[in-house]
């Protein structure tokens, strides 16, 4: 079985403030008279399901097409959280969901806003959470806040411990109706070189189907 924990892109789903919105204008029209419909795309790559490339926050970081493509696929655990604002500790997440978890997937009430508020508050990361889940040998954190940071943080030091840790994000992601457990994500960002992320079509596959 699939679960899509991907929002779907319109000109209507919110995004960072600031951030440019998702536009697709027509260029070429099938209904007058052109042989194809042609659309220019314009969005923030962080809009939606997106993965932050360390050049989102760091000079030398790398862009889409040089991150870790590997991280972005394989098992992945989803685990609900009741802390709606402020930063996430070890001691937020149920007994034991944290242990060996090659990639953690965070279930927020922000799962349950419609797609056009932006979410505020949210809980995000901190840097001690970041830590112990290296120490776990975690190589990817999802979560479906639009940041690993506090809103208004300025030095975004979660965005550096990842980097520091090799660790890679997903944000933006959509957990309504996924229950809590192991799965295998799949969230390829595309192959751009230059961007500062990319937008993902993240989906969790059930493990042990026939």
């Amino acid at each position: 079985m699939l679960y899509d924990i991907t929002r779907t892109v319109t000109p209507h789903l919110a995004v960072w403030p600031g951030d440019a919105s998702f536009k697709a204008p027509l260029d070429w029209s099938i209904a007058a008279g052109a042989p194809v419909n042609l659309t220019t795309l314009t969005l923030s790559p962080h809009t939606g399901a997106h993965a932050d490339a360390y050049y989102h926050y760091e000079l030398d970081g790398d862009h889409p097409a040089t991150m870790p493509l590997e991280a972005y696929l394989g098992p992945a655990r989803v685990v609900t959280v009741t802390k709606s604002d402020g930063p996430l500790l070890p001691a937020d997440f149920p007994p034991g969901a944290l242990t060996h978890v090659e990639r953690l997937l965070i279930h927020s009430h922000v799962s349950d806003l419609p797609d056009e508020q932006f979410a505020q508050p949210f809980p995000y990361l901190s840097e001690e959470l970041i830590a112990f889940l290296a120490g776990q040998g975690t190589r990817l954190i999802g979560l479906d806040s639009p940041s690993v940071d506090a809103f208004d943080s300025k030095d975004l030091p979660c965005h550096h411990a990842l980097k520091r840790h090799r660790i890679v994000n997903l944000e933006c992601l959509y957990l309504r109706g996924v229950p809590d457990g192991d799965y295998e994500l799949i969230a390829l960002p595309l192959k751009l070189d230059v961007a500062c992320g990319s937008p993902v079509r993240a989906v969790l596959r059930t493990l042990n189907e026939e």
